[in-house]
């Protein structure tokens, strides 16, 4: 089997969406599978849906389209604001997206008159991590006017938190989302479907609030893939966290000292070298680097430290082990930044397991 590859094993991606969409349902909210990190794989797609989802959410036009063609059968939404550029291929191949933006929205509904069907939209609120969303002294305005647009169908607001400045989800912010929500419906005499509280952040608040208040959604990625919630990557009671492992082999194997020696300079990334004379070390290369993966996301295997990367050569040593092979394979496990660029790696392949057999489950008190 080829390397470098990441190894998708989906009756764990099932089991942990199934744990979670179970668990979640007990509290009246939904789950939407979000695939954005997979790049809209079709075969992790399709895990998710036989374990639950109400629908798919991604944050590419590009990966919706592709699970288009694999003939995958779901509500598809776009969970990043639409780009103007984009408006027709959004409204052709989403069901739904979330936006933040009126004037976005009003060439939603151009085209979406144009090609004679109907888009519904999520409007997204700011409430404190300062990424996307409107602001909610403005919320009242903008859904008036989406209200009159043609061929858009307001489905409900959201939220998103813990992305760019860390803002967790809480009773404050939740309550008011719930509170934005009752306000719209009581101003405009409507009914919102969907009140999006947020991401694989807010399940820590879902299952230790006594009061959900209005939410009914979370957008769950990274909880799904790697069995951790993302405020403390706090690893969740009953779900696998190694159903992705990323596998490289090794290129090179030798004895060589841990002081690089010469007039030192920058490294290849513009750093400098923390080398620390440790005398002599078994120090082998795998043919994987930063062009591949985020190597501060991976785990190593038992008495193996990363010692240093490049481009494409990541280098680790091994303690209590002789020289590794060249040729012999090391498998480690990742974190949401190093499974991003692995999967987006046009170099590191993808090996999909459909193991009829769930291995035992790591339990957290």
């Amino acid at each position: 089997m080829s390397t470098p590859r990441l190894e998708i094993d989906l009756g764990k991606i099932k089991h942990n969406t199934r744990t979670l969409v179970d668990r979640l349902a007990g509290q009246n909210i939904s789950v939407t599978g979000v695939t954005k990190a997979t790049l809209g794989s079709p075969e992790i797609a399709h895990a998710m849906l036989l374990a639950g989802v109400q629908g798919l959410g991604d944050s590419r036009i590009e990966n919706i389209e592709a699970m288009r063609k694999s003939d995958v059968s779901a509500l598809l939404s776009l969970i990043r604001t639409p780009m103007l550029s984009q408006a027709q291929r959004v409204v052709t191949g989403a069901d739904v997206s979330f936006n933040t933006e009126l004037e976005v929205i009003r060439r939603l509904s151009f085209e979406a008159c144009k090609l004679g069907r109907t888009h519904a939209v999520v409007l997204m609120v700011e409430l404190g991590d300062l990424r996307e969303g409107i602001m909610p002294a403005d919320l009242l305005a903008a859904v008036r006017e989406t209200l009159n647009l043609p061929n858009i169908v307001l489905k409900g607001i959201g939220t998103n938190l813990a992305c760019r400045s860390g803002a967790s989800p809480d009773d404050k912010n939740m309550g008011e989302l719930s509170r934005l929500a009752t306000m719209i419906e009581a101003t405009f005499d409507i009914s919102l479907e969907i009140v999006s509280g947020g991401n694989s952040a807010n399940l820590e608040w879902v299952f230790n609030s006594e009061n959900k208040g209005r939410i009914n959604n979370l957008r769950l990625g990274e909880s799904i893939l790697l069995g951790c919630e993302t405020l403390h990557r706090h690893v969740i009671d009953g779900l696998h966290t190694d159903a992705i492992t990323l596998v490289a082999e090794v290129i090179e194997s030798k004895v060589k000292p841990m002081q690089p020696w010469g007039n030192l300079a920058q490294t290849a990334f513009g750093t400098r070298s923390a080398a620390t004379n440790r005398g002599s070390v078994s120090q082998s290369i795998l043919a994987i680097g930063i062009q591949d993966v985020d190597p501060c996301g991976l785990v190593s295997p038992k008495e193996t430290e990363i010692i240093g990367s490049s481009s494409d050569h990541l280098v680790v040593t091994s303690s209590g082990i002789s020289n590794r092979a060249v040729g012999a394979e090391m498998a480690f496990q990742l974190d949401y930044s190093a499974l991003l660029r692995a999967m987006t790696s046009p170099f590191v392949g993808k090996s999909y397991k459909c193991a009829r057999k769930v291995s035992r489950i790591r339990q957290v008190a």
